[in-house]
């Protein structure tokens, strides 16, 4: 059936299916549509930083940057769903066409720019939601803050999303706001860290507790990794999302949209995301989970993520691509390692 969804959605333009789809989910949500989807089942509930999650299978930020379908989404049997990335101000992102598909290679090309209504609106989505499976935020800067404030763009959105996520991921790694990817090094890194962890531990004095978990590229040499990891583990990160998209065309070279400007995911990041979350888990002191993402398309690449030392998986252009079977396939298959 999806198939069929599919082939239809895909002769419109990417993000004109994006926005429609996004547009049917939120009205299913109005009209109480999704009470008629079965409930969300418990297949080998997976506890990461002392949250249960119902199952060991997330969305990935990105396809709800504003939590408008976070129930509808829900129903299709995710554990946990990721909204945003939310900035401080509302911003519209980059200018269009800004989204491209390139299905040969089931690879999408985005350079969207964290598109989004602001951090105060997706609050309200989210503290509206019914979701019994768990619920990330994911943050960032808006694109006219200067590199040297960002902290104070996180911790702005810190404060805002602390009592209602399930945990928070940090977006560090997007290749689509300028400058955003030096926060993943040096002394920027090892700063942001430390005022993330102050505030949270702030913040815990108020609310229960949440996990912080820090989003890096895959466009990483073993170097940066080992680099990564030290720093990690020195100021003892919750976790990490390991990966976001890459700027690597070499898997695509030759394909329709291929040159355009932006992030790659999709089957064509799977084999460099795997390689970078294997050296961080060999890395990683052990009691750092990772959250595993990038090129899942089957059940047999979310169990190899798990056998590189994943201890949650994410998917996002696997969901567009195969629909939502992957979801309970993902899971039922999990569920059995």
């Amino acid at each position: 059936m999806y198939q069929v969804f599919r082939k239809v959605i895909f002769l419109l333009s990417a993000e004109t299916a994006h926005d429609l789809t996004m547009d049917a989910l939120a009205a299913a949500q109005r009209l109480k549509l999704i009470s008629l989807m079965p409930k969300l089942t418990k297949q080998k509930p997976v506890t990461v930083c002392g949250i249960e999650f119902p199952n060991a299978v997330g969305l990935a930020a990105g396809l709800d940057k504003n939590g408008d379908c976070i129930d509808a989404l829900g129903a299709f049997g995710f554990g946990f769903i990721e909204v945003g990335t939310v900035t401080p101000k509302p911003q519209p992102g980059n200018p269009q066409p800004r989204c491209f598909r390139i299905p040969e290679k089931e690879a999408l090309i985005n350079r969207m720019g964290f598109n989004n209504k602001g951090v105060d609106y997706l609050v309200e989505r989210v503290k509206r939601s019914n979701y019994e499976g768990v619920i990330g935020i994911n943050i960032g800067k808006n694109k006219v803050t200067p590199e040297d404030e960002a902290i104070n763009d996180y911790l702005y959105c810190l404060d805002r999303v602390y009592e209602h996520a399930g945990y928070v991921a940090v977006n560090l790694s997007s290749p689509n706001t300028p400058g955003l990817r030096n926060l993943q090094f040096g002394d920027n890194l090892k700063n942001l860290i430390k005022a993330l962890k102050d505030r949270q531990q702030e913040l815990d004095k108020e609310f229960d507790h949440k996990p912080i978990f820090i989003k890096i590229a895959p466009d990483l040499t073993e170097e940066e990794v080992a680099d990564l990891a030290a720093v990690f583990n020195e100021m003892k990160v919750d976790g990490i999302i390991a990966t976001n998209t890459t700027i690597e065309r070499e898997a695509v070279e030759g394909c329709k949209h291929a040159d355009e400007a932006g992030g790659l995911s999709g089957a064509p990041v799977r084999e460099q995301s795997n390689l970078v979350l294997k050296q961080f888990r060999e890395q990683l002191d052990e009691s750092i989970p990772i959250m595993g993402v990038g090129g899942i398309m089957s059940a047999h690449d979310a169990e190899e993520k798990m056998k590189f030392g994943a201890d949650l998986v994410q998917i996002y252009s696997g969901f567009i691509y195969s629909g939502p079977s992957l979801v309970k396939k993902i899971a039922a298959l999990l569920a059995k390692i």
